[in-house]
C-alpha cells in the first residue's frame, strides 16, 4: 500500500482485523466513518475512521488513520476528542496509525501518553500488546504502561507512610506530627522524581539513602538535600554540588525526621523504581490509600482520577484554546493569544468540590 489516508484506510483496517482472526472489520461489528457529534476541533460532527464498540468480551477500539510518514503526535487531541464523544459503549482502547506505526492509548488509565508504540514490522513479535483485537483475547501487555509503575510505587510509599504513621501513633506523635510526615513523604516523592528526570544530580537521593543505611543521619543527609532544594541558585560546591532551587514552597520547612533501618529499606526500594515513568497521580494515590477510611470520609478526601479531570478540562479549556490557536492566521494573532494565555485564570473554590473555570477573553 502507498499509505493514502483517504483511499486505502478501510482496506488496511479490514486486513488488520483479519490478521487477528476476524472475517473482516465489518463482520467483527466495527463501523467505518462513524459520525460523532461535536467531536471536531470546531465543535462540529467528526468522522472517526473506525469504531469497534465495546460489548461483552470485546473491549473495543477507536482507530484513526493518517497518511504514511505523518507525525502521529500532532493528532493526539483529535483521537482523544473522538474517544470522549463515543456513545454508547465507548471502546476501552484507541489507536493512531500511519500505515507504518501504531500508537495505542488506554484513556481510562493513562490519558496523555500512549501505552505502547509498535511498528508494522514489529507486529509478529509484539502481538501481545494487541490481544484486545483477538476473539476472546487475553489482557494486553504494554511496554509503556506508566499506570502499573505508578501503582507499584504508590503502594510501596503507602507502606512506608503506614510504618512511620504507626511509629508516630505509638509515641503520641511526639517526634513528628501527621502534617510533618505527609510533607516529608511528598518531599521524598519530588526528590525521586526530579532525580530520574535529570533535575537533580544523578543518583544523589539513592546515594544519600545508602549513607543513612550505614549509620548516617536522615535529617543531616536527606534533610540537608531538602534544605539545598529550597535555596535559590545552584549549589556551587560540597556534598550537594549541582542541586538547583525548587520553588513552590514544598521545601520551605525541613522536619527533623529520622528513619529506622526498616523504613530506610522501604525508601531505598522506592527510590530504585524508574521515576521517569511515574505519573503525578501518585500524590493522590498515596494519601487516599494511606489515610484512615473514617477520616477520609469525614473530611471528604477523595482523589479524582486523571480521566475524570480530563473530561472536564478538555471541553471547557483545551478545546477553546486549541480552536483559537488553530484558527490564528498570522504571527501577530499568535502573539496576542500568547498574551491572552498569560492572563488566563482558573478559579477554584475549595469546599464541596465547587470549581469555576472560564477564559478571560482578549
Amino acid at each position: 500500500m502507498k499509505g493514502d489516508e483517504k483511499g486505502e484506510s478501510q482496506t488496511f483496517l479490514d486486513r488488520f482485523f483479519r490478521a487477528f482472526g476476524h472475517e473482516g472489520a465489518i463482520e467483527a461489528g466495527a463501523e467505518f466513518e462513524d459520525r460523532l457529534k461535536k467531536a471536531s476541533a470546531k465543535g462540529k460532527t467528526g468522522f472517526a475512521d473506525l469504531v469497534w464498540r465495546s460489548r461483552s468480551g470485546v473491549p473495543g477500539v477507536l482507530i484513526e488513520m493518517k497518511k504514511r510518514g505523518e507525525d502521529l503526535s500532532k493528532h493526539y487531541p483529535q483521537v482523544e476528542r473522538y474517544w470522549m464523544r463515543i456513545t454508547p459503549n465507548r471502546p476501552r482502547y484507541a489507536m493512531l496509525c500511519n500505515f507504518d506505526e501504531f500508537w495505542i492509548f488506554d484513556f481510562e488509565n493513562q490519558v496523555d501518553e500512549p501505552v505502547d508504540k509498535i511498528s508494522l514490522a514489529q507486529l509478529p513479535e509484539r502481538s501481545g500488546a494487541l490481544t484486545f483485537m483477538e476473539i476472546g483475547g487475553m489482557r494486553p501487555v504494554f511496554h509503556n504502561n506508566q499506570v502499573e509503575v505508578t501503582d507499584r510505587s504508590a503502594r510501596r510509599l503507602g507502606e512506608l507512610y503506614q510504618l512511620l504513621y504507626e511509629r508516630g501513633k505509638q509515641s503520641g506523635f511526639e517526634s513528628f506530627s501527621e502534617e510533618q510526615l505527609q510533607r516529608f513523604i511528598l518531599q521524598c516523592v519530588l526528590a525521586m522524581f526530579a532525580e530520574d528526570r535529570g533535575l537533580l544530580p544523578r543518583d544523589i537521593f539513592v546515594s544519600l539513602i545508602q549513607e543513612c543505611l550505614t549509620g548516617g543521619s536522615t535529617y543531616d543527609l536527606i534533610g540537608g538535600l531538602f534544605g539545598q532544594m529550597n535555596r535559590r541558585g545552584k549549589t556551587p560546591a560540597g556534598r550537594y554540588q549541582g542541586v538547583d532551587y525548587f520553588n513552590g514552597g514544598l521545601f520551605a520547612i525541613v522536619d527533623p525526621i529520622e528513619l529506622t533501618p526498616q523504613e530506610l529499606n522501604f525508601l531505598d526500594i522506592c527510590a530504585r523504581d524508574n521515576w521517569t515513568y511515574v505519573r503525578p497521580s501518585i500524590f493522590g494515590n498515596i494519601f487516599e490509600g494511606a489515610i484512615d477510611p473514617g477520616k477520609r470520609h469525614a473530611h471528604g478526601i477523595h482523589f479524582t482520577s486523571e480521566v475524570d479531570i480530563r473530561q472536564i478540562v478538555r471541553p471547557t479549556i483545551s478545546d477553546f484554546w486549541e480552536e483559537r490557536i488553530t484558527g490564528a492566521g498570522s504571527i501577530a494573532e499568535l502573539n496576542a493569544l500568547q498574551l491572552a494565555l498569560q492572563s488566563y485564570r482558573v478559579i477554584r473554590r475549595v469546599g464541596r468540590a465547587i470549581f469555576c473555570m472560564w477564559p478571560i477573553r482578549s
